[in-house]
């Protein structure tokens, strides 16, 4: 996938190098990037009952997809504190 993809599919990869980097760093940031992230994804990906992906993460009036990806609660959201 290109860094330039416009598409969030939900996945835990940068929430978890975060939550690592303030483990081993003990930098605070990491915890505010993770957080934002956090905020993000309940403000944007949210739905009726769970999270959907987002098709153009520039486009924040577009709604999220109507199914939430089977990896999301246990991959992505383990790392909230």
């Amino acid at each position: 996938v290109p860094s330039s993809a416009p598409f969030y599919i939900l996945r835990p990869e940068v929430v978890e190098a975060f939550y690592y980097l303030s483990v081993l760093t003990g930098d605070p940031i990491y915890r505010e990037w993770g957080w934002e992230v956090f905020q993000s994804i309940e403000k944007y990906c949210k739905t009726k009952y769970g999270y959907g992906s987002l098709h153009d993460v520039n486009a924040p009036s577009m709604k999220p997809e109507d199914r939430m990806e089977s990896f999301f609660l246990a991959e992505t959201l383990k790392y909230r504190e």
